[in-house]
């Protein structure tokens, strides 16, 4: 466990990830959110925060078990 935290937290795998859920977070957001903004409602903040950490989360754990097994 040690090991796999170690190898997400390298630089290149959090710039990659950040990168990943930055885009994959923002079109999620805008399907998922468009009525809301639309009409002029308040989009939900707990739902345009999990849509970020998730696909970060997904690209970090797929990045790292690729590593580990190189």
């Amino acid at each position: 466990m040690n090991r796999f935290i170690e190898v997400a937290c390298t630089p290149r795998i959090v710039k990659n990830s950040i990168r990943i859920a930055l885009v994959v977070g923002t079109i999620i957001n805008g399907l998922n959110q468009l009525p809301a903004i639309i009409s002029g409602a308040e989009p939900s903040w707990w739902h345009v925060i999990v849509n970020y950490i998730v696909p970060y989360c997904v690209a970090t754990y797929s990045a790292v078990k690729n590593q580990m097994s190189a």
